[in-house]
């Protein structure tokens, strides 16, 4: 039997409905799918037309706009100039695959923290979050290496 995909509708007056609940959800609930893993699409009550993608957006606008953000003024404006570059294809996969790899690191480090801890003293611990956070900076120094090569070069203006 296939899976189907939960089916969200989004009403004009912005309110969300799960019909896999029947009931009203909130943008937090749906912040919430995601975090538990669930695969549902958001979808245009009139229209059907797929809204997933805007209603994740707002979803990370809105953490992004209260606590602590994730992107820097920097890494957004670089990913800005990606749009209408010859790179723009190369950048979601990227960005992806760079995502995958932090995971998967930060797995990694869990494991081995589970692994030590108890047994070695807290500057192994230290060694192992400096290795770390020498992985994300070259990730993120790529990242933005790359993301500069897309440019034009400065002072190329035309009088």
């Amino acid at each position: 039997m296939a899976q189907t995909i939960r089916i969200i509708k989004k009403y004009p007056n912005r309110r969300l409905y799960d019909t896999e609940i029947s009931s009203y959800i909130t943008l937090e609930e749906v912040r919430q799918l995601v975090l538990d893993g669930e695969t549902f699409e958001v979808r245009d009550a009139k229209s059907g037309e797929d809204l997933t993608r805007s209603v994740l957006l707002q979803i990370i606008s809105e953490h992004e706009e209260k606590g602590q953000p994730m992107l820097s003024p920097q890494l957004l404006s670089q990913i800005i100039r990606f749009y209408g570059d010859s790179l723009q294809g190369f950048m979601g996969p990227y960005l992806e695959r760079s995502l995958q790899v932090f995971l998967d690191q930060q797995q990694q480090f869990r494991t081995q923290l589970n692994s030590l801890l108890g047994q070695t003293p807290w500057s192994m611990l230290n060694d192992l979050t400096e290795r770390n956070m020498e992985a994300w900076r070259n990730m993120q120094r790529g990242l933005l290496d790359t993301a500069s090569q897309g440019q034009p070069p400065r002072g190329n203006k035309k009088p």
